[in-house]
């Protein structure tokens, strides 16, 4: 069993990132043994912000896109509230398979996908980042508390977070729905302060 490696310049673009991660199911880790679909990230090569979620759920595995099912919509809902529309921005996952039963990614499943989250980093060089949930939030923060920094800027090594509670959390929540919306207000406010603009994605030349 041998996970993947994504040594600085690995991959042309985002296409050919996505190429490596769909062709990697069967690799021998249970995730990708078990899903239907391996899930690359999904949107604009030149967005400027950048969605990441935990794993894919059963509506992604099918369909071997990210957030395609109820939470998938909900975040399209949040997103036009901030200003952005879904083909504006990178959407992805910590995981990139669906893990068996859509429990929680087990750490090591982090850690086997995290070369592919670093690919799309270094290709996407995204202004801001918008971390859905504790597993997002913790590849860049860890011991961050979701519930305690969601709807606020945050800076980590360099880069731009702006985290957010999860989708799916909100759909079991009204409490946390309400939230979540009044936090992509607040998002719309960190959007407009990227590069001048509110535009969520740029012609970079590439």
């Amino acid at each position: 069993m041998t996970g993947p490696s994504a040594p600085s310049g690995a991959y042309a673009d985002l296409d050919a990132l996505g190429a490596e991660i769909r062709a990697h199911a069967g690799c021998g880790f249970e995730p990708c043994e078990t899903a239907t679909h391996m899930v690359p990230g999904h949107g604009s090569p030149t967005a400027r912000v950048m969605v990441i979620g935990e794993a894919p759920g059963a509506s992604e595995d099918r369909a071997g896109e990210p957030f395609v099912g109820r939470a998938g919509r909900l975040l399209n809902e949040v997103l036009e509230r901030a200003g952005l529309r879904r083909e504006e921005v990178w959407v992805t996952n910590v995981v990139k398979a669906r893990p068996p039963g859509n429990r929680d990614p087990r750490p090591a499943e982090v850690e086997h996908c995290r070369p592919w989250l670093l690919a799309e980093l270094e290709l996407l060089r995204p202004g801001l980042i918008v971390p859905l949930g504790r597993h997002a939030l913790g590849h860049f923060a860890p011991g961050a508390k979701i519930t305690e920094v969601a709807g606020t800027r945050l800076e980590r090594e360099g880069l731009a977070l702006f985290p957010l509670l999860h989708p799916a959390a909100a759909l079991r929540s009204p409490p946390m729905r309400e939230r979540l919306f009044a936090d992509a207000d607040r998002l719309r406010e960190a959007i407009s302060e990227l590069s001048g603009g509110g535009a969520a994605s740029e012609d970079r030349g590439r």
